[in-house]
Protein backbone atom coordinates (compact mmCIF):
# COMPACT_ATOMS: atom_id res chain seq x y z
CA UNK A 1 0.00 0.00 0.00
CA UNK A 2 1.22 3.21 -0.84
CA UNK A 3 2.52 5.88 1.97
CA UNK A 4 0.21 8.86 2.32
CA UNK A 5 1.72 12.39 3.40
CA UNK A 6 -1.25 14.20 5.93
CA UNK A 7 -0.22 18.19 6.23
CA UNK A 8 -2.65 20.23 8.42
CA UNK A 9 -4.65 17.27 8.45
CA UNK A 10 -6.50 17.01 11.97
CA UNK A 11 -5.95 13.45 14.27
CA UNK A 12 -9.54 11.98 13.49
CA UNK A 13 -9.26 12.34 9.46
CA UNK A 14 -5.28 10.71 9.69
CA UNK A 15 -6.83 8.05 11.94
CA UNK A 16 -9.02 7.60 8.65
CA UNK A 17 -5.94 7.67 6.23
CA UNK A 18 -3.82 5.18 8.67
CA UNK A 19 -6.68 2.87 8.11
CA UNK A 20 -6.70 3.12 4.42
CA UNK A 21 -3.26 2.39 4.15
CA UNK A 22 -2.27 0.21 6.84
CA UNK A 23 -0.64 2.53 8.96
CA UNK A 24 2.17 3.89 6.42
CA UNK A 25 1.16 7.78 7.23
CA UNK A 26 3.74 10.77 7.80
CA UNK A 27 1.47 13.43 9.66
CA UNK A 28 2.70 16.65 9.67
CA UNK A 29 1.71 20.34 10.83
CA UNK A 30 1.06 23.03 8.53
CA UNK A 31 4.26 24.61 9.80
CA UNK A 32 5.90 22.02 7.63
CA UNK A 33 5.56 24.15 4.75
CA UNK A 34 7.45 26.70 6.00
CA UNK A 35 10.48 24.78 6.87
CA UNK A 36 13.53 24.56 4.35
CA UNK A 37 12.43 23.05 1.03
CA UNK A 38 8.31 23.44 1.64
CA UNK A 39 6.24 20.85 0.89
CA UNK A 40 8.50 19.22 -1.88
CA UNK A 41 10.99 18.93 0.62
CA UNK A 42 8.68 17.37 2.87
CA UNK A 43 7.28 14.61 -0.22
CA UNK A 44 11.24 13.96 -0.53
CA UNK A 45 11.65 12.97 3.22
CA UNK A 46 8.59 10.82 3.03
CA UNK A 47 9.59 8.64 0.13
CA UNK A 48 7.73 9.95 -2.45
CA UNK A 49 4.54 9.35 -1.17
CA UNK A 50 1.39 8.00 -3.81
CA UNK A 51 -0.45 10.90 -2.05
CA UNK A 52 0.10 13.92 -0.19
CA UNK A 53 -2.97 15.08 1.72
CA UNK A 54 -3.47 19.04 2.39
CA UNK A 55 -6.00 19.60 5.44
CA UNK A 56 -8.36 22.46 6.50
CA UNK A 57 -5.15 24.19 8.37
CA UNK A 58 -3.22 25.29 5.01
CA UNK A 59 -4.85 28.52 3.71
CA UNK A 60 -7.08 27.54 0.37
CA UNK A 61 -5.32 29.81 -1.65
CA UNK A 62 -1.80 28.41 -0.35
CA UNK A 63 -2.91 24.82 -1.03
CA UNK A 64 -3.95 25.26 -4.66
CA UNK A 65 -1.01 27.49 -5.30
CA UNK A 66 1.03 24.31 -3.90
CA UNK A 67 -1.25 21.74 -6.34
CA UNK A 68 -0.62 24.09 -9.26
CA UNK A 69 3.71 23.90 -8.82
CA UNK A 70 3.23 19.95 -7.95
CA UNK A 71 1.58 19.34 -11.36
CA UNK A 72 3.96 21.67 -13.47
CA UNK A 73 6.62 20.04 -11.89
CA UNK A 74 5.02 16.49 -12.61
CA UNK A 75 5.96 15.52 -9.11
CA UNK A 76 4.70 11.69 -8.74
CA UNK A 77 2.22 12.42 -6.13
CA UNK A 78 -1.30 12.64 -5.97
CA UNK A 79 -2.41 16.12 -4.30
CA UNK A 80 -5.61 15.78 -2.58
CA UNK A 81 -7.45 18.53 -0.61
CA UNK A 82 -9.09 18.12 2.73
CA UNK A 83 -11.93 21.10 3.40
CA UNK A 84 -14.51 22.32 5.81
CA UNK A 85 -15.17 25.16 3.06
CA UNK A 86 -18.34 25.13 1.59
CA UNK A 87 -17.76 27.11 -1.53
CA UNK A 88 -19.97 25.51 -4.60
CA UNK A 89 -16.94 26.72 -6.82
CA UNK A 90 -14.41 25.18 -4.82
CA UNK A 91 -13.81 21.78 -6.78
CA UNK A 92 -13.49 23.62 -9.76
CA UNK A 93 -10.98 25.38 -8.78
CA UNK A 94 -9.06 22.86 -7.18
CA UNK A 95 -9.70 20.50 -10.31
CA UNK A 96 -7.92 23.44 -12.20
CA UNK A 97 -4.98 23.65 -10.22
CA UNK A 98 -4.54 19.95 -10.30
CA UNK A 99 -6.09 18.50 -7.38
CA UNK A 100 -6.56 15.23 -7.66
CA UNK A 101 -9.54 14.49 -5.44
CA UNK A 102 -11.69 16.89 -2.57
CA UNK A 103 -13.13 15.57 0.56
CA UNK A 104 -14.37 16.54 3.49
CA UNK A 105 -12.76 17.05 6.97
CA UNK A 106 -15.51 14.19 8.36
CA UNK A 107 -15.24 11.98 5.36
CA UNK A 108 -16.72 8.63 5.80
CA UNK A 109 -13.75 5.39 5.91
CA UNK A 110 -15.34 4.16 2.14
CA UNK A 111 -14.40 7.63 0.85
CA UNK A 112 -10.83 8.19 2.68
CA UNK A 113 -10.36 4.46 1.25
CA UNK A 114 -11.34 5.35 -2.46
CA UNK A 115 -9.03 8.54 -2.08
CA UNK A 116 -5.74 6.14 -1.02
CA UNK A 117 -6.34 3.61 -3.68
CA UNK A 118 -6.92 6.18 -6.93
CA UNK A 119 -4.20 8.54 -5.76
CA UNK A 120 -1.75 5.28 -5.72
CA UNK A 121 -2.88 4.17 -8.53
CA UNK A 122 -2.66 8.04 -10.42
CA UNK A 123 0.72 8.38 -9.26
CA UNK A 124 2.41 4.65 -10.12
CA UNK A 125 0.66 5.53 -13.91
CA UNK A 126 2.41 9.22 -13.59
CA UNK A 127 6.26 7.43 -12.74
CA UNK A 128 5.56 5.15 -15.50
CA UNK A 129 4.96 7.90 -17.95
CA UNK A 130 7.92 9.57 -16.86
CA UNK A 131 9.77 6.53 -17.02
CA UNK A 132 8.32 5.81 -20.50
CA UNK A 133 8.91 9.94 -21.78
CA UNK A 134 12.52 9.61 -20.99
CA UNK A 135 13.51 6.93 -22.66
CA UNK A 136 12.60 7.35 -26.74
CA UNK A 137 14.29 6.86 -29.60
CA UNK A 138 17.73 7.27 -28.56
CA UNK A 139 17.51 10.98 -27.69
CA UNK A 140 19.37 12.42 -24.87
CA UNK A 141 18.42 14.65 -22.67
CA UNK A 142 21.44 15.85 -20.63
CA UNK A 143 21.44 17.90 -17.40
CA UNK A 144 24.14 19.48 -15.77
CA UNK A 145 23.44 20.32 -12.54
CA UNK A 146 25.41 21.31 -9.15
CA UNK A 147 24.42 22.21 -5.25
CA UNK A 148 26.51 25.38 -5.18
CA UNK A 149 27.66 27.71 -7.75
CA UNK A 150 31.25 28.52 -9.09
CA UNK A 151 31.98 24.86 -9.86
CA UNK A 152 32.59 25.22 -13.23
CA UNK A 153 29.36 24.24 -14.55
CA UNK A 154 28.92 26.75 -17.55
CA UNK A 155 32.23 25.31 -18.65
CA UNK A 156 31.25 22.13 -18.49
CA UNK A 157 28.07 22.28 -20.74
CA UNK A 158 29.17 24.23 -22.98
CA UNK A 159 32.48 21.70 -23.68
CA UNK A 160 30.04 18.88 -23.59
CA UNK A 161 27.43 19.99 -26.30
CA UNK A 162 30.59 21.20 -28.81
CA UNK A 163 31.85 17.96 -28.06
CA UNK A 164 28.90 16.43 -28.73
CA UNK A 165 27.84 18.72 -32.01
CA UNK A 166 31.21 17.92 -33.23
CA UNK A 167 31.39 14.16 -33.06
CA UNK A 168 28.69 13.36 -36.40
CA UNK A 169 26.68 11.64 -34.04
CA UNK A 170 23.45 14.28 -34.34
CA UNK A 171 22.50 17.50 -34.10
CA UNK A 172 22.85 19.50 -30.69
CA UNK A 173 21.68 22.18 -28.87
CA UNK A 174 22.58 23.72 -25.47
CA UNK A 175 20.36 25.58 -23.36
CA UNK A 176 20.96 27.98 -20.84
CA UNK A 177 18.59 27.47 -18.04
CA UNK A 178 20.61 29.90 -15.80
CA UNK A 179 17.13 32.31 -15.77
CA UNK A 180 18.82 35.23 -14.25
CA UNK A 181 22.47 35.23 -14.72
CA UNK A 182 23.38 32.64 -17.55
CA UNK A 183 26.35 33.20 -19.17
CA UNK A 184 26.43 30.31 -22.35
CA UNK A 185 26.70 32.68 -24.79
CA UNK A 186 29.48 34.93 -23.25
CA UNK A 187 31.45 31.89 -22.68
CA UNK A 188 30.78 30.40 -26.63
CA UNK A 189 31.51 34.59 -27.38
CA UNK A 190 28.11 34.50 -28.42
CA UNK A 191 26.05 37.53 -29.54
CA UNK A 192 22.66 36.01 -30.05
CA UNK A 193 19.66 37.89 -31.56
CA UNK A 194 17.08 36.18 -29.09
CA UNK A 195 17.51 34.79 -25.82
CA UNK A 196 15.47 32.34 -23.70
CA UNK A 197 12.23 34.08 -23.31
CA UNK A 198 11.67 34.84 -26.81
CA UNK A 199 11.94 30.99 -27.49
CA UNK A 200 8.86 30.55 -24.70
CA UNK A 201 6.38 32.73 -25.85
CA UNK A 202 3.99 33.46 -29.22
CA UNK A 203 4.98 30.94 -32.57
CA UNK A 204 8.32 29.65 -31.31
CA UNK A 205 6.39 27.77 -28.34
CA UNK A 206 4.74 26.03 -30.60
CA UNK A 207 6.17 25.60 -34.21
CA UNK A 208 9.57 24.04 -34.43
CA UNK A 209 10.35 25.64 -37.24
CA UNK A 210 9.89 28.93 -35.67
CA UNK A 211 11.54 27.92 -32.93
CA UNK A 212 14.72 26.81 -34.54
CA UNK A 213 15.10 30.56 -36.22
CA UNK A 214 15.27 31.56 -32.70
CA UNK A 215 18.23 29.54 -31.93
CA UNK A 216 21.75 30.71 -32.42
CA UNK A 217 24.57 29.10 -34.29
CA UNK A 218 28.01 28.18 -32.97
CA UNK A 219 31.02 27.57 -35.14
CA UNK A 220 31.50 23.56 -34.10
CA UNK A 221 27.64 23.40 -35.93
CA UNK A 222 26.15 23.77 -32.03
CA UNK A 223 22.76 25.21 -32.02
CA UNK A 224 22.02 27.60 -28.61
CA UNK A 225 19.20 28.67 -26.49
CA UNK A 226 20.71 31.65 -24.75
CA UNK A 227 20.10 32.92 -21.32
CA UNK A 228 17.97 36.16 -20.57
CA UNK A 229 19.13 39.18 -21.01
CA UNK A 230 18.38 40.34 -17.88
CA UNK A 231 16.89 38.57 -13.90
CA UNK A 232 13.55 40.70 -14.46
CA UNK A 233 12.93 38.90 -18.23
CA UNK A 234 14.22 35.24 -17.15
CA UNK A 235 12.36 35.64 -14.03
CA UNK A 236 8.90 35.61 -16.03
CA UNK A 237 9.64 32.41 -17.94
CA UNK A 238 7.74 29.49 -15.87
CA UNK A 239 8.84 26.03 -15.36
CA UNK A 240 5.62 25.05 -17.20
CA UNK A 241 7.47 27.04 -20.48
CA UNK A 242 10.58 25.47 -20.14
CA UNK A 243 9.05 21.69 -19.98
CA UNK A 244 7.28 22.84 -23.55
CA UNK A 245 10.64 23.94 -24.64
CA UNK A 246 12.74 20.86 -23.23
CA UNK A 247 9.93 18.56 -25.49
CA UNK A 248 10.04 20.08 -28.56
CA UNK A 249 13.65 20.36 -28.53
CA UNK A 250 14.25 16.82 -27.91
CA UNK A 251 11.88 15.71 -31.01
CA UNK A 252 14.32 17.58 -32.83
CA UNK A 253 17.74 17.35 -31.67
CA UNK A 254 19.66 14.16 -30.80
CA UNK A 255 21.62 15.74 -27.75
CA UNK A 256 19.71 18.32 -25.47
CA UNK A 257 22.06 19.89 -23.18
CA UNK A 258 20.74 21.65 -20.27
CA UNK A 259 23.17 23.85 -18.27
CA UNK A 260 21.14 24.79 -14.91
CA UNK A 261 21.17 27.11 -12.17
CA UNK A 262 23.12 26.37 -9.02
CA UNK A 263 20.72 24.20 -6.83
CA UNK A 264 17.07 22.76 -6.97
CA UNK A 265 15.30 25.59 -8.82
CA UNK A 266 11.47 24.37 -10.15
CA UNK A 267 12.98 24.67 -13.75
CA UNK A 268 15.76 22.23 -12.98
CA UNK A 269 13.19 19.64 -11.63
CA UNK A 270 10.89 20.00 -14.64
CA UNK A 271 13.59 19.55 -16.74
CA UNK A 272 14.97 16.24 -14.60
CA UNK A 273 11.48 15.00 -15.06
CA UNK A 274 12.05 14.39 -18.88
CA UNK A 275 16.22 14.25 -18.46
CA UNK A 276 18.12 10.86 -19.42
CA UNK A 277 21.02 12.31 -17.99
CA UNK A 278 22.44 13.79 -15.43
CA UNK A 279 25.90 15.09 -14.91
CA UNK A 280 26.30 16.11 -11.11
CA UNK A 281 29.11 18.15 -10.59
CA UNK A 282 31.30 19.84 -7.26
CA UNK A 283 34.71 21.23 -6.71
CA UNK A 284 36.99 19.77 -4.61
CA UNK A 285 35.88 21.30 -1.43
CA UNK A 286 33.96 20.09 1.82
CA UNK A 287 30.85 22.34 1.25
CA UNK A 288 30.86 21.59 -2.49
CA UNK A 289 31.19 17.72 -2.24
CA UNK A 290 28.99 17.63 0.51
CA UNK A 291 26.08 19.54 -0.85
CA UNK A 292 26.66 17.26 -4.09
CA UNK A 293 26.39 14.39 -1.53
CA UNK A 294 22.63 16.32 -0.36
CA UNK A 295 21.14 16.78 -3.99
CA UNK A 296 21.44 13.71 -4.76
CA UNK A 297 20.09 12.11 -1.82
CA UNK A 298 16.98 14.74 -2.25
CA UNK A 299 17.13 13.58 -6.07
CA UNK A 300 16.87 10.14 -5.37
CA UNK A 301 14.33 10.26 -2.76
CA UNK A 302 11.97 12.12 -5.82
CA UNK A 303 13.10 9.65 -8.14
CA UNK A 304 14.69 12.03 -10.00
CA UNK A 305 17.91 10.40 -10.51
CA UNK A 306 17.99 9.41 -14.29
CA UNK A 307 19.63 5.73 -15.35
CA UNK A 308 22.47 7.93 -16.87
CA UNK A 309 24.24 9.36 -13.86
CA UNK A 310 27.79 10.97 -14.69
CA UNK A 311 29.12 12.67 -11.16
CA UNK A 312 31.97 14.73 -12.12
CA UNK A 313 34.70 16.48 -9.86
CA UNK A 314 36.33 19.63 -11.08
CA UNK A 315 39.17 21.19 -10.21
CA UNK A 316 41.00 17.99 -8.33
CA UNK A 317 44.14 19.66 -6.62
CA UNK A 318 45.15 17.73 -3.47
CA UNK A 319 46.53 20.61 -2.18
CA UNK A 320 43.54 22.14 -0.45
CA UNK A 321 43.79 18.81 2.28
CA UNK A 322 41.93 16.32 0.45
CA UNK A 323 42.12 12.98 -1.40
CA UNK A 324 40.02 11.77 -4.31
CA UNK A 325 39.39 8.86 -1.95
CA UNK A 326 37.95 11.20 1.25
CA UNK A 327 35.69 12.77 -2.23
CA UNK A 328 34.68 9.24 -2.62
CA UNK A 329 33.95 8.19 0.56
CA UNK A 330 31.78 11.08 1.24
CA UNK A 331 29.65 10.68 -2.00
CA UNK A 332 29.11 6.92 -1.28
CA UNK A 333 30.16 6.67 -4.78
CA UNK A 334 32.86 6.44 -7.38
CA UNK A 335 33.60 9.59 -9.64
CA UNK A 336 33.15 9.07 -13.34
CA UNK A 337 35.24 12.17 -14.58
CA UNK A 338 37.92 14.07 -12.55
CA UNK A 339 39.25 17.25 -14.38
CA UNK A 340 42.25 18.64 -12.78
CA UNK A 341 43.05 22.42 -11.78
CA UNK A 342 44.23 24.05 -14.76
CA UNK A 343 45.68 27.72 -15.71
CA UNK A 344 44.00 27.14 -19.11
CA UNK A 345 40.33 26.67 -18.48
CA UNK A 346 40.55 30.68 -17.20
CA UNK A 347 42.04 31.85 -20.54
CA UNK A 348 39.21 29.39 -22.33
CA UNK A 349 36.42 31.24 -20.65
CA UNK A 350 38.00 34.45 -21.03
CA UNK A 351 38.49 34.35 -24.59
CA UNK A 352 35.35 32.72 -25.29
CA UNK A 353 36.70 29.67 -27.08
CA UNK A 354 35.73 26.04 -25.49
CA UNK A 355 38.69 23.80 -24.79
CA UNK A 356 37.89 21.03 -26.88
CA UNK A 357 38.24 23.69 -29.74
CA UNK A 358 41.92 24.83 -28.13
CA UNK A 359 43.59 22.03 -29.77
CA UNK A 360 45.73 20.87 -26.48
CA UNK A 361 44.96 17.06 -26.86
CA UNK A 362 47.18 16.57 -24.43
CA UNK A 363 45.84 18.44 -21.69
CA UNK A 364 44.34 17.08 -18.77
CA UNK A 365 41.53 18.60 -18.59
CA UNK A 366 40.61 18.51 -22.26
CA UNK A 367 41.33 14.63 -22.18
CA UNK A 368 38.77 14.81 -19.12
CA UNK A 369 36.40 16.29 -20.75
CA UNK A 370 36.39 14.17 -24.11
CA UNK A 371 36.00 11.18 -21.91
CA UNK A 372 32.81 12.91 -20.70
CA UNK A 373 31.69 13.35 -24.49
CA UNK A 374 32.57 9.75 -24.94
CA UNK A 375 29.70 8.49 -22.32
CA UNK A 376 27.24 9.70 -24.38
CA UNK A 377 28.34 8.64 -27.78
CA UNK A 378 27.16 5.29 -29.58
CA UNK A 379 29.48 2.85 -29.06
CA UNK A 380 31.66 1.53 -32.36
CA UNK A 381 30.17 -0.92 -34.21
CA UNK A 382 32.26 -4.12 -33.96
CA UNK A 383 34.90 -4.40 -36.68
CA UNK A 384 33.45 -7.11 -38.98
CA UNK A 385 34.94 -10.77 -39.06
CA UNK A 386 36.75 -12.53 -42.15
CA UNK A 387 39.04 -11.70 -44.34
CA UNK A 388 38.01 -8.16 -44.98
CA UNK A 389 37.60 -7.63 -41.35
CA UNK A 390 41.46 -8.40 -41.22
CA UNK A 391 42.51 -6.64 -44.17
CA UNK A 392 40.50 -3.10 -42.84
CA UNK A 393 42.08 -3.53 -39.38
CA UNK A 394 45.72 -4.33 -40.40
CA UNK A 395 45.34 -1.65 -43.01
CA UNK A 396 47.49 2.07 -42.33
Amino acid sequence: MSTVLTVGVGAELVARFALACDGDVVALGVEALDADGGLFARVAEAGSPGVTVLGPDVPEERALALATRADVLAAPTCIVMATSSTDPDLWMRAMHAGVRDLLTSDAHQDHVDGVVARGAEWAEARREALRETTGDRGHRVVVVGSAKGGVGKTTVSTNLAVGLARSGTGSTVLVDLDVQFGDVASALALVPEYTLPDTVHGAASTDPLVLKSFLSRHESGLYVVAGSESPAAGDAVTAQQVARLVDTLRQEFRYVVVDTAPGLSDHTLTTLERATDLVLMSSMDVPGVRGMRKELDVLTELNLVPKGRHLLLNGSDTSGGLSLADVESTLGFPLDVVLPRSSAVPLSTNTGVPMLLSGGGRDQVVRGLQSLVDRFLPEPAAAPRGVLGRLRSGAR
